[in-house]
């Protein structure tokens, strides 16, 4: 039994440390999300560089992919745009200032 695609409006994941999972929360999860239609998705990424938000919106179902991608360094705020939780921000108090 699992969740029907059409019920998730928004996915937020804190990526895990390690080359295959980093892959996995790039590469397979973005495209499987975009795929599934879900209308938000937000990577907190800590391993990305000096530590990034990436917020995607618009998936494109049809090609697996997202219409806006929208990447900042940790410290600057992302406002989640839509679905249950629009209006939240991701901002320094959930990421920690800008590093380096």
């Amino acid at each position: 039994m699992g969740v029907r695609a059409d019920s998730v409006h928004l996915i937020v994941e804190v990526a895990s440390p390690g080359k295959r999972n980093q892959d996995r929360d790039r590469i397979r999860k973005r495209r499987e999300y975009a795929r599934a239609g879900i209308p938000v998705y937000v990577i907190i990424d800590d391993y990305d560089g000096q530590g990034a938000v990436t917020l995607f919106t618009g998936p494109r179902p049809d090609k697996a992919d997202w219409e806006d991608i929208h990447r900042v360094p940790y410290g600057t705020d992302v406002t989640v745009p839509e679905g249950p939780a629009k209006g939240f921000v991701i901002g320094e108090a959930i990421t920690g200032p800008r590093r380096g």
